[in-house]
């Protein structure tokens, strides 16, 4: 529970003079002022987080977060619990989307077990290459089903949240430099390491579309039936099934929105308390978060209840095509990068998001103002 308090304790603001900075930079600049629009506001905004003027992307790391649920009993996914340890070592063998989306931003791809069911034998696996990594912080082999009482106890809540944050943490721990890269002096707060300059939230957990849903309905105050989707491919009797799981767990657990732990312990999952843990983590220390969909949406609204200035250092890559992911977005205020349709998660949506959030860096740092390529300004 420290470590939980000191990092909400010490998450700050976005660095505003550095962003007028960069605004000013950004208007005179070789195009008409806001011509490259939001890519604009993404420089602006990572400037911001980082509290410098010419933030850099060298170091991108992407956090797997994976873990089974008890809810499954229910009948609420089309594939059953088994595939979550499947998909792990397909993760391991580099063989999954985000793998492949990853390698091609040149992304480090963690692999984090935070509650899959059964014991993964991974000693001696071979990993596909020096940017896969795998991390056991096993919480429990799954949740508990929440139609029969709580996922988790509270202590296990607080946990999975301090264990995304000690994820961050030893990231940034991979490549600690004392001088920051624009020379100005360690501040407490600022990111010390060359680590992770950008971190991407991902999942895996069959079933977890449901206490997605269920944290969103809480939070948002939506209906259960209007932030429910179909998951991985469920039929209209599984969709019913799913919502009416989710009703009667609310109903039981009588979850309360005012108390993010208690939300998490009574109808979440593990891997989305990580997610929580990793954007705190992440914010503690000014690195701008790429959230994923809306399992990771789930766990930015855990995030964001436990400390609202977290939002700021958050970037959504994307808008799932699962429903409760816009009320989950628009609850936030965060207006998203993207809009493919996409529903996979593993961070997928994050790996594509962090192209834009580079392609904005160079826009800011390579692109020529009018007085140095001598062209004329606005009349």
């Amino acid at each position: 529970m420290q470590l939980l308090e000191d990092t909400l304790n010490n998450i700050g603001k976005l660095d505003v003079a550095i962003m007028a900075k960069v605004q000013k930079r950004l208007d005179n600049l070789t195009k008409p002022q806001g011509s490259l629009g939001r890519l604009e506001e993404l420089a602006r905004h990572i400037a911001g987080i980082t509290g410098q003027e010419s933030p850099a992307l060298k170091h991108k790391v992407i956090f797997t977060l994976a873990a089974d649920h008890g809810v499954t009993e229910e009948g609420v996914s089309a594939y059953p619990k088994e595939v979550t340890p499947q998909m792990v070592y397909n993760f391991l063998r580099g063989g999954a989307g985000i793998n492949v989306l990853a390698k091609q931003v040149n992304a480090r791809v963690i692999i984090v077990d935070m509650g899959v069911c059964e014991k993964l034998q991974v000693s001696g696996y071979k990993l596909q290459d020096d940017k896969t990594a795998f991390k056991n912080y096993k919480i429990n082999l799954g949740t508990r089903n929440f139609t029969k009482g709580p996922a988790m106890s509270r202590a296990e809540a607080i946990k999975a949240i301090e264990t995304g944050i000690k994820l961050v943490e030893e990231e940034i721990a991979n490549g600690v430099d004392p001088i920051r890269t624009d020379g100005r002096p360690v501040v407490m707060g600022r990111p010390t390491s060359n680590g992770v300059n950008i971190i991407g939230t991902g999942d895996m957990g069959i079933g977890n579309t449901t206490p997605s849903s269920a944290i969103t309905a809480v939070f948002t105050d939506c209906k259960a039936e209007d932030v429910t989707g179909y998951g991985t491919g469920i039929n209209e009797s599984g969709w019913a099934k799913k919502v009416e799981s989710i009703k009667k767990g609310i109903a039981l657990n009588k979850p309360d929105a005012s108390d993010p732990v208690d939300v998490l312990a009574k109808v979440g999952g593990y891997e989305i308390g990580g997610i929580a843990g990793v954007i705190l983590g992440a914010a503690r220390y000014r690195i701008p978060v790429v959230i994923d969909g809306f399992i990771s949406g789930a766990g930015a609204l855990i995030a964001t209840r436990l400390a609202p200035q977290a939002k700021d250092f958050i970037i959504a890559s994307h808008c799932s095509q699962e429903r409760g992911h816009k009320y989950a977005l628009a609850h936030m205020g965060l207006k998203p990068l993207l809009d493919l349709n996409l529903r996979l998660g593993e961070g997928t949506g994050a790996a594509l998001a962090m192209s834009l959030c580079e392609s904005a860096l160079r826009i800011l740092n390579e692109m020529a103002t009018f007085g140095e390529a001598n062209v004329s300004g606005k009349c």
